[in-house]
């Protein structure tokens, strides 16, 4: 069942409150704990306003949310990070933050994008399409029909779902709003030849006036109108405007059911004319009297006004007549909380025009198997925190490490201690102007600790041949005394290789840790964040030419990996021959792995897809896949990839990374008791603060704690 959907416009004045509210009621029916979130909302006129969509969606359906709960920034703050040189990661790394928030709290959250008219209007489809990815959110297009010809229609509607699909994103279904009712049948016709659309459900709703004409009170607003008369009518709608500069016999034939007058202050026949046909049975009625030019009716008018038992809205601006006419024609009419003609409305047309059960089923049921790196690396922190781990980092005065430091203990990600010279750290952190609340420092051969992690040390490895002198010595390596913290109980796990080859890393783990029960090798997994989904490289970094049983041990320490890390594991035992076509010792050493894996991995994991050999495009391609493995459960679908040595793997998830611009998290190390992670020399924060979160998250399995 589908948890999200997002709704996002072709335009600026498209309809969308209309397919929102629609929708709103349709999830209510169905689903209990439904949430309402704009990623981003438009800058507000005054300091007191707030965004007219949320107050209507909290308001009619009685949402018991906060409302800075509800949207992520506002256009103002996004323009302020895009202008200094933040760009849309940033934006969306907020976004992702304050959504997963209110997620936490809800079974459901119906997202509305951005309105496009806001000081980001020229890069809002990218940023809506960045956001619905990293949300993983399925998507409903509105488009706007309105003063377009058909073809123009279409052509729009045409542009944005192929940006949508390059973007990585899934839309289910489009509507067409503001149509013009007798070219409704002829639209769908249209859109339905079109490739790009035909496997999609589309609507369409006819234009109504009344929800595109804007409130007395709104026009008041907008023009910061004195309001004369009528306080209590502002919600009557104005459904159009008429300039009221000409003599009596030619103004009155231009009156429509609805019309907003505009006239000159000073025109007492055209006022007294408005008074006549509010009190007319045979004149259509009007919506309100608008003065302008600063000029209000003398006492005499106002008394004769005043003696009217029923009577319109009068408001008076100081502006000309032109240049009122002129504003109120860029009004963008809402449809109000407290407008209940105008939702009651809404929600008739939508009900009428759109086959609800239908729309209903694809919105529940669409799930979308997209995981981006954001989201990775969200859940990923989100999980650590959940059950705060203490990781150990060897390079305590590595500036990076110092800066990563910062970020996780700020967010509460893990508790952390650094291993170095106390002085020389604490002058580094100063230096740096960091700030790391709750670190603590050790210096090894300072520690109270010291003495017995050497006698620990010296009775794990004097059948070898130790000397309590060069354990000694060997403790005095900081990567040795924290791997002995992590063995000894006193942290969970450590973080090192900034500074230190991966020998220096690893060599004490195997040494003092060792390998779980059951087995033989440490091995390493990258996790390839791509685009649109996270894919886990094996054994990229550790062995270099693995033999049938430790590429079968590799495969299967993956797919726990992997698990841990809430990926479905589907493993592809790589290899240059798919299936049985390639025979030659490494083809024949790969499918012994298979057979390997299939055996051991009965009672671990019984569900579990493995196959091989096979070519990297059949394991990930699923048209390549139909071709040369029909039958195959896997082919297409594999989220793990064993590479058969280290030369192959190593080169591959490097050019992958280069190539495809992918993240590549890693390498994770598996097989160890206990985590023990190494990072590369050229490693940057950001990998530093996934590393550590990875090891945390580790810490909790080996402890069985999901």
């Amino acid at each position: 069942m589908s948890d999200n959907l997002f709704i996002t416009a072709t335009e600026a004045k498209s309809g969308k409150s209309l397919v929102v509210l629609g929708i709103m009621e349709m999830l209510f029916r169905r689903i209990n704990g439904v949430s309402f979130f704009r990623p981003i909302i438009g800058d507000p006129s005054c300091e007191e306003c707030s965004d007219q969509d949320i107050d209507l969606i909290s308001s009619h359906f009685n949402l018991d949310i906060e409302y800075d709960q509800m949207y992520g920034l506002t256009a103002y703050e996004a323009a302020r990070l895009v202008s200094a040189g933040k760009g849309s990661e940033e934006i969306v790394d907020v976004v992702i933050e304050k959504y997963n928030r209110l997620k936490a709290k809800s079974d459901f959250v119906l997202c509305e994008g951005t309105d496009f008219a806001s000081s980001i209007s020229s890069f809002e489809f990218d940023i809506n399409a960045e956001i619905i990815k990293n949300l993983g959110a399925p998507v409903l297009l509105v488009a706007s029909a309105y003063n377009k010809d058909m073809d123009e229609t279409v052509r729009s509607v045409e542009l944005s779902l192929k940006s949508l699909r390059s973007k990585g994103c899934r839309t289910i279904a489009t509507i067409i709003n503001q149509t013009v009712s007798e070219e409704t049948e002829s639209i769908i016709n249209l859109l339905k030849q079109k490739d790009f659309i035909k496997k999609q459900a589309v609507y369409v709703i006819p234009h109504d006036p009344v929800l595109g004409a804007p409130t007395l009170g709104e026009i008041a607003d907008f023009l910061d109108a004195e309001v004369l008369y009528g306080h209590e009518q502002l919600n009557r709608h104005a459904r159009s405007f008429s300039i009221a500069a000409m003599q009596l016999r030619n103004f009155l034939p231009r009156i429509k059911h609805g019309s907003l007058i505009i006239t000159p202050g000073d025109r007492a026949d055209i006022i007294t004319a408005c008074l006549a046909i509010v009190s007319s049975v045979s004149m259509e009625n009007i919506s309100g009297i608008l003065l302008t030019g600063g000029l209000q009716p003398e006492e005499p008018v106002w008394k004769l006004i005043k003696g009217f038992p029923k009577m319109v809205p009068i408001l008076s601006v100081k502006d000309a007549t032109f240049s009122t006419a002129s504003k109120i024609s860029k009004i963008n009419a809402a449809i109000l909380p407290d407008d209940y003609r105008k939702i009651t409305r809404a929600l008739a047309l939508f009900e009428k025009n759109i086959d609800k059960l239908a729309l209903e089923e694809a919105v529940i049921t669409s799930r979308t198997t997209i995981i981006t790196p954001k989201m990775f690396e969200y859940k990923l922190l989100q999980r650590a925190r959940e059950n705060k781990q203490h990781i150990v980092l060897p390079e305590g005065t590595d500036e990076r490490i110092l800066k990563a430091a910062e970020i996780l203990l700020k967010r509460e990600v893990v508790d952390l201690t650094l291993l170095g010279n106390k002085d020389r750290i604490l002058e580094k952190i100063a230096l740096l102007g960091c700030r790391v609340p709750g670190l603590n420092i050790i210096q090894p051969e300072k520690s109270e600790y010291f003495n017995d992690y050497v006698n620990t040390y010296y009775n794990i490895r004097k059948h070898r041949g130790l000397t309590e002198e060069s354990a000694y010595d060997r403790l005095m390596d900081v990567n040795f005394f924290g791997t002995m913290m992590v063995y000894k109980g006193a942290a969970d796990g450590m973080v090192s290789g900034a500074a230190h080859t991966t020998g220096d890393t690893i060599r004490p783990s195997l040494q003092i840790i060792k390998t779980k029960p059951g087995v033989s090798i440490v091995s390493s997994v990258f996790f390839m964040c791509l685009a649109d989904k996270v894919l886990v490289y094996g054994d990229c970094a550790i062995n270099p030419n693995p033999n049938a049983e430790q590429l079968a041990e590799i495969a299967l320490s993956s797919a726990q990996t992997a698990q841990i890390f809430g990926i479905k594991p589907v493993v592809a035992m790589l290899s240059y021959s798919t299936g049985e076509s390639g025979r030659g010792e490494d083809v024949d050493r790969v499918r012994k792995a298979v057979e390997i894996a299939k055996k051991r991995g009965k009672l671990s994991f019984p569900d579990l897809i493995i196959e091989g050999p096979i070519q990297y495009d059949a394991a990930v391609d699923p048209f390549v896949a139909s071709a040369k493995m029909p039958e195959s459960k896997l082919a297409g679908k594999a989220t793990i990839l064993i590479f058969p040595d280290l030369n192959t793997g190593n080169n591959t998830y490097k050019a992958v990374q280069r190539s495809a611009h992918a993240v590549a998290v890693g390498p994770v190390l598996q097989g160890l008791k206990y985590p023990v992670n190494d990072l590369s020399r050229g490693c940057t924060i950001p990998d530093i603060v996934n590393t550590v979160a990875i090891t945390a998250v580790q810490a909790l399995s080996a402890k069985g704690i999901e």
